[in-house]
């Protein structure tokens, strides 16, 4: 392994290698890709030998891009940029979904461990903030796998956890010590909107359980001197047209479950993509209005939150 640059604090995931531990987890969870059961569809399928089912990846991950990322939150992008690496296919199958060429479909192109893990290298190598898994819910097992070789290689970055929220807990507890940063996104509060937009109706109670675990891990979000984050969970939420019931009641989940301390960035961004259109999905063929981001602020205020973003 490489040696420590001075005057550097180090991620957990270094003393977890130096351990033993790391190995000891990659081994599980590769075993695990055996039957699967690495997110919450519990598909049961052998992707060691390429069977797929919902996530439609086998044993090796897709990788649609990585780069330096200017676009994330401040505290992550920095000056020089996040380490993103976008990885194909979803474990949610969101009919809005803004990033559907890569969520639902092959983009890019199958990887190794080594490869993934010389990817995090050369972001670290071009003075990106920390690595940043983008969709890594169905692949937590080929990451884990990448994570030591990249570690013999330097890797010292803090790393980003960036998902949908719809994650098992047994493979956050396999990351645990591993993430530094949480960021999941909560969509949906009700079973039914989360079957009709999200094609998972038990998404609500999966993401609940899911940040909690985060939160045990983490904490809250910690933000050093330079403006960076560290450590800790940074929650995103996509304000969603005429939703303004479903934000209220996750705002006062992240608030009254987690913590008030709890940083969300609650996002103004969507508009009608992927399958929604005049004929589909009618009900949020529109982006959302001044009024009902006015909305999203005060009922996350009114919740008790005190640390939001507003984009």
């Amino acid at each position: 392994m490489s040696e420590k640059p001075a005057n550097r604090s180090f991620p957990n995931y270094i003393r977890l290698f130096e351990t033993g531990e790391l190995a000891n987890r990659v081994q599980q969870a590769l075993a695990g890709l055996k039957s699967c059961r690495a997110c919450p569809w519990e598909c049961d399928v052998d992707r060691l030998t390429n069977e797929t089912k919902v996530c439609r990846t086998g044993r090796y991950a897709r990788v649609s891009s990585y780069f330096a990322h200017f676009g994330e939150e401040d505290c992550l992008r920095g000056w020089k940029g996040s380490g993103t690496i976008f990885f194909s296919w979803c474990n949610l199958h969101c009919v809005f979904c803004q990033n559907h060429d890569i969520s639902q479909a092959a983009a890019g192109a199958e990887v190794s461990p080594a490869q993934i893990a010389a990817m995090m290298i050369e972001l670290q190598n071009a003075g990106c903030h920390n690595i940043n898994f983008v969709t890594p819910e169905h692949i937590v097992p080929q990451i884990l796998e990448a994570i030591p070789i990249a570690i013999r290689a330097g890797l010292n970055l803090p790393i980003v956890y960036n998902t949908g929220g719809y994650d098992s807990l047994e493979s956050l507890r396999l990351m645990d010590g591993i993430v530094d940063i949480y960021m999941p996104d909560f969509k949906y509060w009700s079973p039914a909107k989360a079957k009709r937009f999200l094609k998972a109706e038990n998404y609500p109670d999966v993401a609940q359980a899911a940040f909690k675990e985060m939160h045990r891990q983490v904490g809250p979000l910690q933000i050093d001197e330079s403006g960076l984050a560290r450590r800790g969970l940074l929650v995103r939420h996509l304000v969603m047209p005429g939703e303004t019931a479903e934000t209220r009641e996750i705002m006062r989940f992240l608030a009254n479950e987690l913590s008030p301390d709890t940083y969300v960035n609650i996002m103004a961004q969507y508009h009608p993509d992927g399958k929604v259109g005049r004929d589909k999905y009618s009900e949020i063929n529109r982006r959302v209005t001044p009024k009902e981001m006015e909305s999203a602020y005060r009922v996350a205020a009114e919740a008790g939150l005190h640390r939001f973003d507003i984009r």
